[in-house]
């Protein structure tokens, strides 16, 4: 099995749990490779440099359902903590954590391939600093951010991607893409940042986010 970078395929690191652990830029499938599977978790965990400031950090991951067109439908495909459901239950936000401390996950998304509409052909997975100019926060404060797909049959850890040290003064990172590929679903490994926030994520998937 091979995992695709850019144009060309670069052998995976499959770990002894049976994970496949992927770098940035990596796509893989996910449906293809797993027969049968329609229900994830996106599990995303993250820890924070308790030196920087008194405030907590408040790291809030969201999903964009977007079109072919890679931009957001309408203010309902933002699916986050206020907005927990997508379309047909197909997204599912398990609920805000709120200082990001303890191990494993901090937020979990739950997605069910066979209910996401037709003219839905990706969800964006991003992970954004709340009140992050108040607080003086960044994403060069957070470290061992990483995401996980796990099969919610089994409990298998099917794909980890750790995001690195690579962010300075980032406040918005899109972490991952799960996409269509002909009626295949699969999983691209993304980690760019943006300045500006969730207000810079929305702007661009062509929402306003005030």
């Amino acid at each position: 099995m091979k995992v695709t970078t850019g144009n060309s395929n670069q052998d995976m690191n499959n770990n002894s749990n049976g994970t496949i652990s992927l770098q940035k830029g990596q796509k893989i499938d996910l449906t293809k490779t797993n027969p049968g599977l329609t229900q994830i978790m996106v599990g995303l965990g993250w820890d924070v440099n308790k030196y920087d400031g008194q405030a907590d950090f408040d790291l809030d991951a969201s999903a964009f359902l977007l079109g072919e067109d890679g931009r957001a439908l309408s203010d309902n495909d933002f699916i986050f903590y206020n907005n927990p459901k997508g379309k047909n239950d197909c997204v599912i936000h398990q609920g805000d954590n709120l200082t990001g401390e303890g191990e494993g996950d901090d937020e979990q998304i739950l997605i069910d391939f066979s209910k996401v509409p037709s003219e839905i052909h990706k969800i964006a997975i991003t992970v954004t600093i709340y009140d992050y100019e108040t607080r003086k926060q960044s994403f060069g404060q957070v470290s061992n951010a990483f995401v996980r797909v796990v099969d919610t049959r089994t409990n298998q850890e099917l794909i980890r991607y750790d995001l690195g040290e690579d962010f300075s003064v980032e406040t918005a990172i899109i972490v991952c893409e799960i996409y269509r590929n002909n009626t295949e679903w699969k999983f691209s490994a993304i980690g760019s940042g943006f300045s500006g926030g969730l207000g810079a994520l929305c702007k661009n998937y062509g929402l306003d986010a005030n």
